[in-house]
């Protein structure tokens, strides 16, 4: 009587938790990536020609594109001159900003960190050595769609801890025309 007891009571363990589990299925996770604030910077996403503001004299081309189901932005940046260089960006949910990793072709790295201020993304980060040997800067970027789908990155730099802000460059993004990638 005792073993058919222990047995009764071995079955009824194996199967409850599965009949509770058929009673209420799990709840799927949400999406990982598709807040608007993951979707924040997916207008930069594109084949681009790149343009000083202003010019019709083409500087570089641009790849821009989301990687691992919208959870990152990867930028492939090939100038005409000179080496070139990339960058990942995401969307940090514990910090709630964008952050982004930018490496070229001298080996520099800068981490650049913002978000979406007045419509436009804003990023900003020290970059050393950019003003000369031993003088670094705070780089600010700001990232905007136009009407015409073209996207302008405004470039400023400060020497002063963000007292005060100069162009250092100012490029507009025009969909590529040329099968170039």
């Amino acid at each position: 009587m005792r073993n058919r007891h222990y047995r009764a009571l071995a079955v009824a363990a194996l199967i409850w938790p599965a009949a509770a589990t058929a009673q209420t299925p799990p709840t799927p996770p949400p999406p990982a990536c598709t807040s608007a604030e993951h979707r924040a910077f997916d207008f930069w996403v594109g084949e681009w020609d790149v343009f000083p503001n202003g010019s019709d004299t083409q500087v570089a081309t641009s790849s821009i594109e989301a990687m691992f189901g919208g959870c990152a932005i990867r930028e492939t940046w090939k100038p005409r001159s000179g080496g070139g260089g990339g960058s990942f960006s995401i969307y940090d949910r514990e910090r709630r900003q964008w952050r982004q990793a930018w490496v070229d072709s001298s080996g520099t790295r800068v981490d650049f960190g913002g978000g979406v201020a007045d419509g436009k993304m804003v990023l900003t980060g020290l970059w050393p050595n950019v003003v000369g040997q031993g003088q670094d800067a705070l780089i600010r970027m700001t990232y905007s769609r136009a009407d015409d789908g073209s996207v302008r990155q405004h470039g400023e730099q400060s020497t002063d801890h963000g007292l005060t802000w100069a162009t250092s460059f100012d490029f507009i993004y025009r969909q590529r025309t040329s099968g170039e990638k």
